[in-house]
């Protein structure tokens, strides 16, 4: 496994990440797929085999459960220095007028709600899940500031917002001396990569890093088109993020990696690490070999034909993710 430092920072962290969503209690939260503690263990420790360090949860996955098995689990089997442990806040937790969102209040208490179920005393990596439009973002930089100040999160990073808002947030901090973003956790991968357009160019000219959320378009790379899974059939807000118009895409994944006698996930993983400012992307997995492929594409190199093939097809997309 190779390590690289995640944006302007010192921290180092695995080139790849395991996504913890589908980690949770599947009665909690609105994931029925999930996989509850005992199903979700083993994941962890061949994830830690493989030399991945680096794990990403949020408040909001499986109301809660998703940190608490992350806590109870992960840090059974490691010493909590020797990972890297992020989070994130936004979505609703409460049904009180201030459950959600990136106001002070917010911030302040969902830190120490999400400790509480990690079982630590600190996160490495803060993140605020979308963009607060009823908060200024003045109020979430302080919080956020004074949040790593008390110790209670080494860096903080954000995720899915335009271009424009996140570099009125990297100005703002930088004005007011509060502590920056360092990473973007923004959705990207073969069959949508808008993000090329404006976010990507802002990312390697402040030095923050990418790490892509969904860089399989949640499974649609690694299968023939229309083949159906658990979890697709029953992810609403997956289904509303591909068309028809993807489909040559997926079937060029498929021609190259049948070519190369590898996995189609090794072939659309490794296009998204060939980006520069990509320093981890997130993982899922809910089988075995879906880790296995995850690593085996750190070592596949597609030559130019290849990605010609790969890119050929796009289309523009309208902006998803978080609009």
């Amino acid at each position: 496994m190779d390590y690289v430092n995640l944006g302007p920072t010192g921290l180092k962290v695995s080139r790849l990440c395991l996504g913890l969503m589908s980690y949770g209690e599947p009665a909690r939260g609105n994931q029925p797929w999930s996989l509850p503690r005992e199903a979700a263990e083993p994941f962890f420790r061949q994830a830690l085999d493989a030399g991945i360090n680096f794990f990403d949860t949020a408040n909001v996955y499986s109301a809660g459960s998703s940190e608490e098995i992350t806590g109870s689990v992960l840090l059974s089997m490691v010493p909590r220095d020797e990972v890297v442990i992020a989070t994130k806040l936004n979505g609703r937790m409460h049904d009180d007028a201030n459950g959600q969102g990136l106001s002070r209040k917010a911030v302040m208490r969902e830190i120490d709600q999400s400790l509480r179920r990690l079982g630590t005393e600190y996160v490495d990596l803060y993140q605020i899940h979308r963009w607060d439009y009823e908060t200024p973002i003045e109020e979430t930089l302080e919080a956020l500031h004074d949040v790593v100040k008390a110790g209670k999160a080494r860096y903080i990073g954000a995720s899915s917002m335009h271009a424009w808002q996140f570099a009125q947030a990297l100005y703002v901090a930088d004005l007011n001396g509060w502590t920056r973003f360092v990473s973007m956790q923004n959705y990207y991968n073969l069959l949508y990569r808008e993000e090329e357009r404006e976010m990507m160019p802002l990312l390697d000219d402040q030095g923050v890093s990418s790490i892509p959320w969904s860089p399989l378009a949640r499974g649609r790379l690694t299968r023939p088109w229309g083949a159906a899974t658990n979890r697709s059939e029953r992810d609403q807000f997956g289904q509303s993020l591909y068309g028809d118009e993807d489909r040559p895409i997926v079937e060029a994944v498929l021609e190259i990696a049948a070519r190369r006698g590898v996995a189609p996930a090794q072939v659309a993983l490794a296009w998204v690490l060939r980006n520069p400012v990509v320093a981890s992307p997130i993982v899922g997995a809910t089988r075995a070999q879906h880790l296995d492929d995850a690593v085996a594409a750190l070592t596949l190199t597609l030559d130019d034909e290849e990605v010609e093939a790969l890119e050929a097809s796009y289309r523009p997309h309208r902006v998803q993710g978080f609009v």
